[in-house]
């Protein structure tokens, strides 16, 4: 069945291209919805309103297809700690248009640290081994997407790779190319959504709002503002200015509050419930159970300090629970002097 869904597949783009190409039309050859991409987004990304405004223009703006032909369709950096959704954001989008969350092409940048490792990237140069096969970590089929639905690569903490290995993507940025030093290859990006995140600064910003939050800058009642200072200052020592300026929108996450804390449990929740459902079982959670997991969270660890409380402290109580009881399908979990208990539900 896959080898027919995929020739029924190719068969729809063709006649969309013929169509295209027959004359004039307004309809855009993308075949996402902006509005489904964002109400995925909004179920699941909590806390980050203006970088979900900016996605929303960003799809509106690539599903109309009014973009340079000689460019990627989309290049934008967030920037924010660990654990505020900038790597799920991505995910999501991919999820969204490709049907799965790993229909993205996700370069782990820390694992480039040095320079030599540029090759990587764009293949080794003329004389040395592999330079004629032409081999690099792009997964070409997820980078450059379909007649219908874009590519996705996501450049995973940036700024953690070599600065030879970023300067070796600015043409990629620039023109949508990647030519291999070889010259047997190349590689385009005209059709692809790139996305970089970043965690640059997020230590100073932190640093900076606590200096706020304690000794005479509390007592005076002085606020830490927005930091946009030192998120600057943080890009220009890590990126060169000819990479900056080929970004269309740097966009900021935010550290997740603790008035986030109610949506994040749910968010957790629906995803436990959703892994139950295959097994035919269902949970709820106490009130009491709720405050405890609440009040355990370490907001420098963003959303997965929650998933974390999830697995440590209520997943094997929910696993022993399964077992014991293979024939029920609802069950509640509770807190009883600091440990979590599941028990079979009763109304």
């Amino acid at each position: 069945m896959p080898f027919i869904n995929e020739r029924l597949e190719a068969n729809r783009e063709s006649i969309e291209q013929n169509r295209a190409a027959s004359g004039p039309v307004r309809a855009s050859r993308f075949r996402f919805e902006p509005d489904a991409v964002m109400s995925r987004l909004r179920e699941n990304i909590v806390g980050q309103d203006d970088a979900l405004t900016a996605m929303e223009s960003m799809l509106v703006r690539v599903k109309a297809d009014i973009g340079e032909e000689n460019r990627p369709l989309a290049v934008h950096l967030f920037l924010g700690p660990t654990g505020v959704g900038k790597t799920e954001t991505v995910r999501l989008i991919a999820k969204a248009i490709h049907g799965s969350r790993d229909g993205l092409c996700r370069i782990d940048m820390n694992t480039l640290a040095q320079e030599h490792y540029t090759a990587a990237l764009t293949g080794a140069p003329p004389g040395y081994v592999g330079s004629k096969e032409g081999h690099s970590l792009f997964d070409l089929d997820k980078v450059q997407g379909s007649f219908s639905k874009p590519g996705i690569v996501l450049f995973d903490e940036i700024e953690k790779a070599s600065r030879e290995v970023i300067r070796a993507l600015l043409n990629v940025l620039d023109t949508g190319r990647l030519m291999f030093p070889s010259g047997n290859r190349e590689i385009d990006f005209s059709n692809t959504l790139i996305f970089m995140t970043s965690n640059a600064g997020a230590l100073d910003a932190e640093a900076h709002q606590q200096r706020y939050q304690k000794g005479w800058r509390r007592w005076l009642g002085l606020s830490a503002g927005e930091g946009g200072y030192l998120r600057d200052v943080a890009l220009r020592r890590h990126f060169d200015p000819e990479f900056l300026n080929r970004i269309d929108q740097i966009l900021t996450f935010n550290s997740l509050a603790d008035n986030w804390l109610e949506a994040l449990l749910d968010i957790e929740l629906v995803g436990l419930n959703r892994r139950l459902g295959k097994k035919h079982a269902v949970l709820s959670l106490s009130t009491k159970l709720r405050g405890e997991l609440c009040c355990g969270y370490d907001a420098r660890y963003g959303a997965r300090e929650m998933l974390r409380a999830f697995r440590q402290r209520l997943e094997p109580a929910v696993a022993r629970a399964l077992l014991a009881h293979p024939d029920c399908q609802r069950f509640e979990a509770d807190a009883q002097n600091g440990a979590v208990t599941v028990h079979q539900y009763v109304e």
